[in-house]
């Protein structure tokens, strides 16, 4: 049976699993690297108190060394870690995304704003879009040669897949929207 843990502490337990010890600061920039195309990257704040609950649960075991002059801790995810998180794989639904999405919550209530602005924050959203595909396409090319079956990247990859099919999904679905909107005040769009 999965332990009641916030799904912020399986992600980080996940981001333990690749066979490396990391600091707390590490696991911040491998959270930010990663977790940020599809779920919210945790503070640095959060990540340490996540590390806490759970090393005080034994899922996580961190070492301290003493070098240059500091202390640094690293952390690793215990057996009694790999369990609980394969137990909660196993055992959670797999649930309906929780979507906030601002973009879609103006457009929804674009009538009490100004079409101009409207089809600017539509085009903005299209360039982000298009930058944030251009970041995942970079993770992507860098998990070539360890993501095929059995191996330690294979459904980081596939993840990376479903994000660039998901970005390309949104920026088609922005465009088709700004389409609509030009077509009721007869605009045409570029």
């Amino acid at each position: 049976m999965s332990q009641e843990l916030p799904t912020t502490s399986y992600a980080v337990l996940g981001l333990l699993t690749f066979g490396d010890e990391l600091t707390g600061y590490e696991l911040k920039q491998r959270a930010d690297s990663t977790l940020r195309f599809y779920w919210v990257a945790p503070a640095m704040s959060q990540i340490y108190s996540e590390l806490a609950r759970l090393t005080d649960q034994g899922l996580v075991q961190p070492t301290t060394s003493a070098g240059a002059g500091r202390r640094t801790t690293t952390y690793r995810i215990t057996d009694a870690g790999r369990s609980a998180l394969a137990d909660w794989i196993a055992e959670s639904r797999a649930g309906f995304p929780v979507l906030k999405h601002s973009v879609l919550l103006r457009l929804l209530i674009g009538h009490v704003g100004e079409p101009e602005r409207i089809r600017a924050m539509l085009e903005e959203y299209v360039a982000e879009l298009a930058v944030a595909r251009a970041d995942l396409r970079e993770v992507r090319k860098a998990l070539r040669g360890s993501d095929g079956p059995g191996e330690v990247f294979h459904y980081p990859s596939v993840v990376a897949d479903w994000g660039l099919d998901y970005f390309a999904a949104e920026a088609r679905h922005t465009r088709k929207a700004l389409d609509r909107l030009s077509a009721a005040t007869g605009r045409q769009e570029p």
